[in-house]
């Protein structure tokens, strides 16, 4: 063994000469980071549940024919608590949005987002509907996105060696959920289903906006 230099910044212990070809120095996140990274991205576990015609790809992708059991992503779990890749599959309706998000609150860390077709992403062709959300990333943390209408079985495999790949370059010193006060790792807000669905992240704007509404409605009343 030869030794390797440390990251940049820290100071370099001195290795006797005759110590130097026997002796590796390297950082303790070094040797951790590959077999943690190995064992998680190894054992992805999706939630099983799905919200429209992309589920039955999801579906498909999890059969004999493209078979998820080659990349250690196999086991769709019926319980959040078990699961730790959230699969968002399909068109998301505001009256569905509390839900998915509450199971995205149960799901153990690390978890992790994959929105999977143009309705997940962007609202799909369902966008200027009353009832639809233009996007799940307006309130989940989403890590990998699957164009399609729907995506086929490969694409979402491929999603899924995306988000592996995104594994392997996470460090236990920098991830998420090891780190007090970084928004991904926090609770995320139950939005409110009213007349329209609230994200009470967003409550002051939402309130000042209101204030302004009511000023110019009583300004015009007056005149």
């Amino acid at each position: 063994m030869t030794t390797s230099p440390t990251d940049p910044g820290t100071p370099t212990p001195e290795v006797p000469e005759e110590l130097r070809n026997n002796v590796a120095i390297t950082p303790l996140a070094k040797l951790l980071d590959p077999i943690y990274n190995w064992s998680r991205r190894n054992s992805l576990w999706p939630l099983g549940f799905g919200l429209a015609c992309c589920a039955i790809e999801m579906i498909c992708a999890a059969s004999s024919r493209y078979d998820f059991a080659r990349f250690g992503m196999e086991v769709f779990r019926a319980t959040p608590r078990q699961a730790d890749v959230m699969i968002i599959s399909g068109t998301v309706t505001k009256k569905m949005v509390p839900t998915i998000v509450r199971l995205y609150n149960q799901m153990a860390e690390p978890r992790y987002v994959i929105s999977m077709g143009a309705c997940a992403s962007g609202g799909g062709p369902f966008k200027e509907g009353y009832s639809v959300v233009d996007g799940i990333d307006k309130f989940l943390p989403v890590d990998v996105y699957i164009p399609g209408c729907p995506p086929t079985p490969q694409a979402l495999l491929n999603g899924m060696i995306a988000m592996q790949e995104k594994i392997d370059n996470q460090s236990i010193a920098s991830a998420p959920w090891y780190r007090k006060g970084d928004p991904t790792a926090e609770v995320v807000p139950v939005p409110v289903l009213g007349p329209d669905l609230v994200d009470v992240r967003q409550l002051d704007v939402i309130k000042e906006e209101a204030a302004k509404v009511e000023a110019e409605v009583e300004t015009a009343v007056n005149a």
